[in-house]
């Protein structure tokens, strides 16, 4: 992962050192609300409902196990003892005092962390695969251009008050675990025909209040022109996006009344000044990036498939989690490990202070010292020898993490919602708890495969609903907390929004309306159909009966 330099490490230290100061002549009352709420945001602080809540960047969602202890004794000495996984791959803390923050800030910085550029209208954390470096479908590393976008867009003068904030997401392999389709900015790692690298470009996706699937505008950028052709485009918006209109004022918007070809057009007139010019890459560039990310020092193994399935067939338990948590690495006897934030009863991707110090403990056992967030909001482990797998999932058991479902109903994404957000209609966690109790039985879960349920509480969408292919969705009715429900969503590749299915629901009808929409695919689906392709199928009439039929 990338190591600070000095000069990384100064600019973090001062940033501290400036919001230490800032921060002391707000509770002076030296400065206003107003004055500081720009200066906050510039440091990942909002004022939630009930407390600050501070969001800590993970770029890329990587991170060392000296990183996430660091993270486990903040959140014990600064918090009520854990933090949130965030589907930016990001870690938010939700109860830490306003006089504290720069003491974080100050604990992070000892690690090669902050919070710089987690809020506000600026250019937000570059996310990308959590199996990023290790994935058997990879066409190239992602990490390493998402560190060089993350080192030419953290302090970019020109892009730190854009007229909304601004979200980029790079896939390197076959299969899109990315969601590029629905950023700001998508970016798609292709091959030409001659087996040069370049990008396939995707602008205006996004979630929030209108939703859209983002429009491929450069079908072959070749990777040297990379971060001129992104200036290019993010100075279009910055020139044409809307500022009388926070709610119309994401690049989408623009996008969409432009035309994605009147869009292309002005980004490449916008290019013609900046290609080929100082921010073009070259092989030198790229290596000095690229040199943080290589392979660990993998042993020379032969994969274990016999010997698995031979503790398969003695230990269910097993094979179930292995079938559902263990996927394919590149490196022969080696498998990627994913660690379920989501058992029955806790709030989608939280983990307490003592999960946390496991974590770190695991990670320097069994995978090189490395953890990864994921934009599902769990955590993986990329390195594990199969040998080791068996050891593994008995530790991960007595901490909480094994549970079996990453992929299936209750892999819930959710936002915090009105437990925390202020801005939420409505509460989401227990929606999300209600749901996974209604569905607690894992033949069941099992049976019916991968399915992508989202919640969230409101319409910035942050828990992604649009796109779950159930999503489910917080709304206000005369003081009444209601939900929404829509179906068909996808963010994998050839995304799509989700249909919405009828009037709102009350809280307590949530887990009977979700049966009944499992009802009608258990019924109509056919052999090794999942739920995205007999919705696609059959289309939301079946279910729209089904749902409300008790109601005519």
């Amino acid at each position: 992962m990338y190591v600070y330099d000095s000069y990384d490490q100064r600019i973090v230290e001062d940033r501290v050192k400036q919001f230490r100061d800032q921060t002391r002549r707000y509770l002076a009352g030296e400065l206003s609300d107003e004055e500081f709420r720009p200066l906050r945001l510039q440091n990942g602080l909002y004022i939630q409902r009930y407390a600050p809540m501070l969001r800590i960047a993970v770029p890329y969602g990587l991170l060392s196990s000296r990183q996430v202890r660091k993270l486990a004794q903040i959140a014990r000495d600064y918090d009520k003892g854990y933090a949130h996984i965030s589907t930016r791959q990001n870690v938010q803390l939700n109860w830490p005092d306003l006089e504290d923050v720069p003491d974080i800030l100050a604990e992070l910085a000892t690690v090669q962390m902050h919070a710089i550029q987690t809020s506000g209208n600026c250019i937000r954390n570059t996310t990308t695969d959590q199996f990023a470096g290790v994935a058997r479908d990879e066409v190239i590393d992602p990490r390493p251009w998402c560190e060089l976008i993350r080192q030419w867009s953290t302090f970019h003068p020109e892009f730190a008050h854009l007229p909304r904030k601004f979200k980029i997401a790079v896939n390197g392999a076959a299969q899109d675990r990315a969601a590029i389709e629905v950023h700001d900015i998508g970016l798609e790692a292709v091959k030409n025909a001659a087996g040069e690298l370049g990008f396939r470009v995707s602008v205006g996706g996004g979630l929030g209040r209108t939703p859209i699937v983002g429009s491929f505008i450069n079908e072959f950028l070749p990777w040297q022109h990379l971060l001129s052709y992104l200036e290019a485009i993010i100075r279009v918006y910055n020139r044409y996006g809307r500022r009388d209109n926070k709610f119309k004022a994401r690049i989408k918007i623009l996008v969409k009344a432009l035309t994605p070809e009147v869009f292309a057009e002005r980004v490449d007139a916008e290019w013609t000044h900046l290609k080929d010019g100082p921010t073009t890459l070259d092989d030198a560039e790229v290596q000095r990036v690229a040199q943080f990310f290589v392979d660990p020092d993998y042993r020379a193994l032969v994969d274990e498939n016999e010997r698995l399935e031979g503790l398969d067939r003695e230990h269910p338990g097993f094979a179930r989690w292995r079938s559902r948590n263990v996927v394919l690495h590149k490196k022969p006897g080696y498998a990627a490990v994913t660690l379920s934030l989501k058992p029955t009863g806790v709030a989608p991707g939280d983990v307490t202070d003592k999960q946390l110090d496991v974590i770190a403990d695991l990670a320097d056992r069994y995978s090189f010292g490395e953890v990864r967030n994921s934009h599902n909001q769990n955590i993986i482990l990329a390195d594990v020898e199969q040998q080791s797998l068996f050891d593994l999932w008995n530790e991960l058991r007595e901490n909480g993490f094994a549970s079996p479902n990453i992929g299936l109903l209750t892999d819930m994404i959710c936002c915090p919602g009105g437990d925390f957000c202020s801005l939420a209609n409505a509460k989401s966690i227990p929606v999300a708890e209600s749901i996974q109790r209604r569905f607690d039985n894992l033949d069941y879960l099992f049976d019916l495969g991968d399915i992508d349920l989202n919640i969230s509480g409101c319409m910035n969408a942050c828990g992604h609903h649009h796109v779950g292919h159930i999503g489910i969705l917080g709304v206000d009715k005369k003081g009444q907390e209601f939900y929404q429900v829509s179906l068909g969503g996808s963010s994998a590749r050839d995304a799509s929004l989700g249909q919405i299915l009828g009037p709102s629901f009350a809280q307590d009808d949530m887990p009977d309306v979700i049966g009944k929409v499992i009802d009608v695919y258990v019924e109509r689906r056919t052999e090794e159909e999942r739920f995205i392709d007999t919705f696609r199928r059959i289309g939301i009439d079946p279910f729209k009966e089904r749902v409300y039929a008790a109601n005519h």
